[in-house]
């Protein structure tokens, strides 16, 4: 239920409310970490990963269990309140130290530069605003810092790219916690100013029928600066 400010009869609501979605997406994700291999993308996903990592839209924390041991902390954010709080749960079961917090992609409550490495994991599709998420994820992003993402979006050429944005038009959105089919995440990034590196497109799943949700891309980007990128 939505929270009221203390002292005062107004409502605060989360900035993110979808409880029906958020229900769907909580029992369809653990079944995709077996059924369509997900479980392995986050492996290569957050592989070689260390120091001060933040995690944009977590979702119900099925990251958690695969950063590796190398990383010292995680803030996890997460605007949608039933998936934050089983991903408070996740945190508890987490072999390193995961904090979960509220709040959105566009306006991340945390400090300029405080991290080494950030995740996006199926985000971008539903953010409000993607070029003002990205430039919030360059401001906590300390100069050479990394960033982890595994995305959907276009694909399968012109007549399902066609397929996606008629969809994006009509009920997908309002169906599907406001995510979006015909997003371009790699054109994205390169016109928020990351510098891109080896990133991979793949089809989930890998067989089967390819649908407007298969064509993702799993890379890695940094924030302009001094230090060296990782090795490929």
């Amino acid at each position: 239920m939505p929270l009221r400010s203390a002292g005062s009869s107004k409502v605060t609501r989360d900035p993110v409310h979808h409880p029906l979605f958020a229900r769907y997406y909580a029992r369809i994700s653990v079944t995709a970490e077996t059924r369509l291999g997900m479980g392995g993308v986050r492996e290569r996903l957050l592989a070689g990963l260390s120091g001060r990592v933040i995690e944009i839209g977590a979702g119900n924390g099925l990251n958690f269990a695969h950063y590796p041991s190398a990383v010292s902390e995680v803030v996890a954010i997460e605007p949608e309140r039933l998936l934050r709080q089983l991903a408070v749960e996740a945190a508890v079961r987490a072999e390193v130290p995961v904090d979960v917090v509220p709040g959105t992609a566009e306006a991340l409550p945390v400090k300029s530069e405080a991290f080494d490495a950030a995740v996006v994991s199926l985000v971008l599709c539903s953010v409000r605003d993607v070029p003002r998420a990205l430039a919030e994820l360059k401001r906590v992003l300390r100069p050479g810092g990394t960033l982890r993402f595994f995305e959907h979006g276009k694909g399968g050429g012109r007549a399902m790219t066609y397929a996606q944005r008629g969809l994006d038009r009509t009920v997908w959105p309002r169906l599907n916690g406001g995510c979006h089919l015909a997003r371009d995440p790699i054109a994205a990034l390169r016109d928020a100013g990351f510098e891109l590196g080896p990133y991979r497109r793949m089809l989930m799943p890998e067989k089967g029928p390819r649908l407007p949700t298969s064509y993702c891309v799993l890379g890695t980007a940094w924030r302009p600066g001094l230090a060296e990128p990782e090795a490929s």
